[in-house]
């Protein structure tokens, strides 16, 4: 199995954090918490980077709300400057481990999605029922809680297998460490969303 080092310096680099942030904006720009980060742009990342350089840096609370979609959903949303850092590990992890995920898993991932995911099921259910003409059953399901059901040390081993980069696996802990437990959260009372 290939391992990874030396990813950490990719993942706090300024171009990194800042090309994180271009990605992050798109269609947030309006939001009052977007909007504070923006004014002092250069200063934020450069702080962020120091931070993470220095080992300072520590992930920031979450807010809490609901919505519909359809169903009441419960959300923790990070800070800012901590879902900038998000995209920045992301843009870093993902192409070591997206080869690892089954193909037929079709959410949060680039170039899958819903409509892809249709497009699929349709075939598989062409190909299954041989083209209509035998019964065939597709289950739709959905883990309730996910995120908060994930056991922390499994997800660290699997990380820890393709990772070893000590700095990058700090990093990692603070992140995972980071998810809210019920005193951890600050409620909001407006229906604020992302």
């Amino acid at each position: 199995m290939k391992v990874y080092k030396n990813l950490f310096d990719k993942i706090i680099s300024p171009e990194n954090l800042f090309s994180a942030w271009d990605r992050f904006r798109q269609g947030k720009m309006t939001k009052p918490d977007v909007m504070d980060f923006y004014l002092n742009l250069e200063t934020n990342i450069f702080k962020l980077h120091e931070d993470l350089n220095n080992k300072r840096y520590r992930h920031g609370r979450y807010r809490s709300f609901y919505i519909y979609d359809p169903k009441l959903r419960n959300i923790n949303k990070a800070e800012v400057r901590d879902r900038i850092l998000h995209h920045s590990i992301f843009s870093i992890l993902n192409p070591i481990f997206e080869p690892t995920f089954i193909s037929n898993s079709f959410s949060c991932r680039i170039n899958k999605g819903t409509h892809k995911g249709v497009e699929t099921l349709k075939n598989i259910l062409r190909r299954v029922s041989k083209n209509g003409t035998r019964l065939c059953y597709a289950l739709k399901c959905d883990i309730k809680k996910f995120f908060d059901s994930v056991d922390h040390e499994i997800l660290r081993q699997i990380i820890t297998k393709k990772i070893k980069d000590q700095d990058a696996i700090w990093l990692l802990n603070e992140i995972v460490d980071s998810y809210p437990q019920p005193n951890n959260i600050i409620p909001r009372e407006s229906k604020d969303q992302s």
